[in-house]
């Protein structure tokens, strides 16, 4: 729960999968890069990058490198990696001169799942031993996340590194994403199950839809925060300081209730150009997204969707941590949060991030009973995978069930992902 609101400050509640991502590392001294990697489709890539053709001048520079992996044809998955040592070379020092990478996952890509977030904290925490770096609190999930965001040039937020490197199975880890507040960890009760079904679409979170839903939300932002009379001069010092914490709302959507927000909404046009935003309102303070002036974003309902998901997850919190006393029936508990979990499916797909196939899985839960109470979008949307809460061995049937049939429909193989 969370999902596409953590950029917005929101409360998000993850689990980690059981699939997992292995990188050795051996270290070199002609800043040559090799890389063989195993994924779990049976796929072996093989690649070799000289370092020092990311290096501006033998310095690092993000945006050098960036533009560098855009060019290089077939081998810009090396960003992911590279991108790591990029990162701590110039934030941490590390003397970096090439190295052998050898890379096996299991965790598919473009299901929704985090598989890029893994590959990042494998990568950092293997440099990190090789070179001896100490990281504190969350500073490596905070560096993971800059690769994936100056380097790579997917504006993610910040919950997938987080997760990686903090989540437990069986287990949410909550985080107030404001930016990195990491709560402790809720045991999930032995028959409430969470799956994942793999919709067969891919997912990337560097697409144009994710990409134009953030910045529509930031925009929403920025309206609402010139209306409160935070004009362009101030949030462009804001912007030059990287300190928001005296605009509204310490700059986050989330950190507006849904009662106040109903009126502050008023303020937001449904639909803008980015050339009209940028001569009305000016910049928007979201670092990793830039307005394209000859596109139309959808500002009033991707700034709507963070606001009423983090008070769904606060919600599904409460009634997670609830399903252990006999005040209430669990059934009903159970069924309170699938409603949340479908009431968030379909917000994201009221900012244009659901997909036929998401959709018709979701649809298809609600025909399972009453063992299946709730069924959601993952991720960044756009395909991936949809997660399903299901209660006790008569649940998990009917999760398993659906996963052949849909196997079967689309003659195909599909994760299924089990708690």
């Amino acid at each position: 729960m969370g999902g596409i609101a953590d950029y917005s400050g929101s409360l998000v509640l993850q689990m980690a999968i059981r699939e997992k991502t292995l990188v050795r590392f051996t270290r070199r001294d002609d800043f040559v890069c090799t890389f063989e990697s195993h994924t779990e489709s049976g796929e072996k890539l093989s690649a070799e990058v000289n370092y020092h053709s990311l290096l501006l001048q033998s310095q690092v520079d993000f945006n050098f490198a960036r533009q560098r992996f855009k060019v290089m044809s077939g081998l810009d998955w090396t960003a992911y990696v590279l991108g790591c040592a990029l990162v701590l070379q110039k934030e941490k020092g590390i003397d970096f001169r090439g190295g052998d990478f050898f890379i096996e996952s299991n965790v598919p890509l473009g299901k929704g799942v985090s598989s890029s977030a893994s590959l990042e904290v494998a990568t950092m925490k293997v440099l990190a031993k090789a070179y001896d770096v100490s990281f504190h609190g969350t500073e490596l999930p905070l560096l993971a996340q800059k690769t994936e965001n100056l380097i790579v040039g997917a504006p993610c937020g910040l919950m997938d590194q987080l997760s990686s490197y903090f989540g437990e199975p069986r287990k949410f880890l909550p985080i107030v994403c404001q930016p990195d507040v990491v709560g402790e960890l809720i045991s999930i009760p032995e028959d409430v199950h969470f799956f994942g079904v793999d919709s067969g679409v891919r997912h990337s979170v560097g697409g144009a839809s994710y990409s134009d839903v953030r910045c529509a939300a930031f925009m929403g932002y920025t309206i609402i925060a010139q209306s409160l009379g935070a004009d362009k001069k101030v949030i462009d010092d804001a912007i030059a300081r990287n300190d928001f914490s005296k605009l509204p709302y310490t700059g986050y959507l989330c950190n507006i209730s849904v009662k106040e927000f109903s009126d502050l909404k008023k303020v937001l046009p449904e639909r803008i150009s980015g050339k009209e935003f940028l001569s009305t309102y000016g910049n928007s303070i979201d670092k990793v997204t830039t307005i394209d002036e000859s596109r139309f974003y959808n500002v009033a309902v991707c700034a709507t969707h963070p606001v009423y998901e983090n008070e769904r997850v606060h919600q599904f919190r409460q009634l997670l941590t609830t399903l252990g006393s006999n005040l209430v029936s669990r059934k009903e508990l159970l069924m309170r949060m699938g409603q949340l979990m479908y009431q968030a499916h379909d917000s994201y797909t009221s900012c244009g991030l659901g997909s036929p196939r998401t959709d018709e899985i979701v649809e298809l839960t609600k025909e399972l009973g009453p063992f299946v109470t709730g069924a959601k979008i993952t991720g960044g949307g756009s395909g991936g995978t949809v997660c399903i809460l299901a209660s006790g061995d008569e649940g998990i049937e009917k999760v398993r069930s659906l996963h052949r049939s849909l196997c079967e429909k689309y003659r195909t193989s599909l994760k299924l992902f089990e708690s």
